[in-house]
């Protein structure tokens, strides 16, 4: 005999064979809310925080600025942050999000196009935290892994008309 069945013997519950009110077919259906939502990727947030406090905007000097960039992120709500270089010389430009559907990248916060297709970036970059700093990736392709980008120089030219420049006034 299994112990579970003396116990029965004794005037006990008999917990492996009884049905009780819990059990799944006497359970209702649940039809509110769905409370757990399946994530769609890991965030980089952690990450781009870190590069741009440590690396892209480090020191004192660069504190207010650092400080709206890191308060704009925490603001959004989306999953993944890439960093907008100028150029190789990875000279932090701005922030930006990226749609994982479309892989299109969106300005969060500072300096840069609007808009960035994945046809528009240049070179893309990783970021290592313990040599804090970025590192080239020999690749185009846009993905999750990826944590800085550039894109070629002519799109960084104004297609705003520029505001004359005042001339010495006459004395």
């Amino acid at each position: 005999m299994s112990p579970g069945r003396m116990a029965n013997q004794n005037g006990e519950k008999d917990w492996e064979n009884a049905s009780t009110a819990s059990s799944p077919a006497s359970i209702p259906e649940y039809t509110g809310p769905k409370l757990y939502k399946e994530p769609s990727f890991k965030s980089n947030k952690f990450i781009i925080h870190n590069a741009i406090s440590r690396c892209c905007l480090a020191g004192k000097v660069n504190e207010p600025q650092k400080n709206k960039i890191v308060e704009e992120m925490e603001k959004c709500q989306a999953n993944h942050f890439l960093i907008l270089f100028r150029d190789s010389s990875c000279q932090f430009r701005a922030v930006y999000t990226m749609n994982p559907e479309t892989e299109e990248m969106v300005r969060l916060t500072g300096i840069g196009p609007r808009v960035i297709s994945p046809a528009m970036v240049e070179s893309i970059y990783k970021y290592s935290s313990d040599r804090k700093q970025f590192t080239t990736i020999p690749s185009k392709t846009m993905s999750m892994s990826v944590d800085a980008f550039t894109i070629p120089g002519h799109l960084w030219q104004s297609k705003r008309p520029g505001t004359p420049k005042k001339l010495g006034t006459p004395k």
